[in-house]
């Protein structure tokens, strides 16, 4: 039955259920290792530049603002993909309008990333927001890089220290060169509640 199901599909059908599904089970995989507290971010989230993948660290990214809420990541891309996907493939036998279909896929699919980008900074606050006192804990705690931080303070990035064995997620400035996904740092001030400064782990080391 699924093989006729399948056949009867046309090939425009079959690569979107093939897209879709695989960034269902990319998104199941990802929600889970976030909620168990693994550091997905160097295997997931590739952040990608307007001139193209960074040759060196594969990881440039776009950071819209100075709200830490980063459009140009793996992870945005599969919840667009899901949002898009599921939502042409339900409507499909009700829309005869193909270009109608498409419009409201995409609108679907741009929601879908903004809720789930809403959804994950709202608990990283609420994570951060526990009973650690980040002046004097953070100072001198070791992570990486989970967003590319600009050199200079031109910008802002994440990092992710592990403070009293837990994993936290701030932004995060740098006085050094750019820092890239997945570069090993150390906390050597904490500028307010949610920002520290971070130099590269290596660079401390004579």
């Amino acid at each position: 039955m699924i093989a006729e199901w399948w056949a009867a599909l046309s090939p425009i059908m079959k690569v979107l259920w093939c897209v879709t599904l695989t960034a269902s089970l990319i998104f199941l995989i990802q929600t889970i290792a976030t909620f168990l507290g693994a550091d997905a971010g160097g295997d997931f989230d590739t952040d990608f530049d307007a001139d193209g993948l960074d040759a060196a660290g594969m990881d440039s990214d776009i950071d819209l603002g100075h709200g830490g809420m980063n459009l140009y990541t793996f992870r945005n891309l599969i919840n667009f993909l899901l949002g898009f996907g599921w939502t042409a493939i339900l409507l499909q036998p009700q829309m005869k309008s193909t270009a109608l279909l498409v419009l409201v896929s995409v609108v679907v699919g741009v929601v879908l990333v903004f809720l789930v980008m809403l959804l994950f900074k709202w608990l990283a606050g609420m994570q951060q927001s526990g009973n650690i006192n980040i002046y004097q804990s953070a100072v001198g705690c070791q992570g990486k890089v989970y967003l590319t931080i600009p050199g200079e303070r031109a910008g802002e990035g994440k990092v992710q220290i592990t403070i009293d064995n837990a994993v936290r997620e701030y932004t995060a400035l740098t006085d050094s060169d750019t820092l890239k996904t997945g570069t090993p740092i150390k906390v050597v001030e904490v500028i307010n509640d949610s920002t520290v400064l971070v130099e590269e782990l290596n660079s401390l080391i004579v």
